[in-house]
């Protein structure tokens, strides 16, 4: 499996490039911005995207849409699908608080598909698992990968830390009920890679997350 993270955006957020090492299918993940950036590293990879996802429609997460599948047009057969959870479309279309951020006249591509819970999107080899991981936003999902061990959970949690809840949608109560039942049944060995920050695995934030063990209270 092809993993390549790229930290992208007026707050560097993590856009990961997957994909499959025989077949050369992939998908981008959040591309947060610096559309051209994703570009080139795409083509260094040598690979055919067949979906743009966001894990989430927070304008960090959704800042490249439209550059990086209108430069992926130009360059492949097929163009690739933007695909979401259905429950982050309005937030698409809003814009997802750019305009808070200074950020004037962005819009993304509306979305080709909607991913639901246990939905499985296939990049040649690799198979990506979608969990509904609301809590940060309503729509927030993961993508499982169960053969190598590795999820992409976006803004829920992260390396000592989880997603913020006081934004449009976020609930503190959902975000943990996400964690322990989605993302805390995930064998300890399984390598997170977040929308922020570095990655880690469950059993290093199972034993030591402070918003996990109660520490942080």
């Amino acid at each position: 499996m092809i993993i390549k993270m790229l930290q992208v955006g007026p707050i560097m957020t993590n856009c990961y490039i997957v994909g499959c090492e025989e077949t050369k299918e992939g998908a981008i993940i959040d591309p947060g911005g610096n559309g051209d950036y994703i570009l080139s590293e795409v083509r260094m990879l040598k690979l055919d995207i067949k979906y743009v996802i966001n894990t989430h429609c927070h304008f960090d997460h959704t800042l490249a849409n439209g550059e990086v599948i209108e430069g992926l047009k130009k360059r492949q057969q097929q163009p690739p699908l933007l695909a979401i959870h259905r429950a982050e479309e309005p937030m698409l279309k809003s814009g997802g608080g750019a305009s808070l951020f200074g950020l004037r006249g962005f819009s993304s591509p509306p979305p080709d598909m909607y991913l639901e819970e246990g939905d499985v999107l296939t990049l040649g080899q690799v198979k990506l698992k979608v969990l509904h991981t609301p809590g940060h936003s309503v729509g927030s999902i993961s993508l499982l990968n169960e053969e190598e061990k590795v999820v992409f959970d976006g803004d829920v949690l992260f390396n000592m830390g989880i997603g913020r809840t006081d934004l449009t949608g976020g609930s503190f109560e959902t975000l943990m009920d996400s964690i322990r039942n989605k993302l805390l049944t995930l064998p300890d060995e399984t390598i997170v890679y977040s929308g922020h920050g570095p990655a880690t695995t469950i059993g290093h934030e199972r034993a030591g997350n402070p918003f996990l063990t109660g520490r942080w209270l």
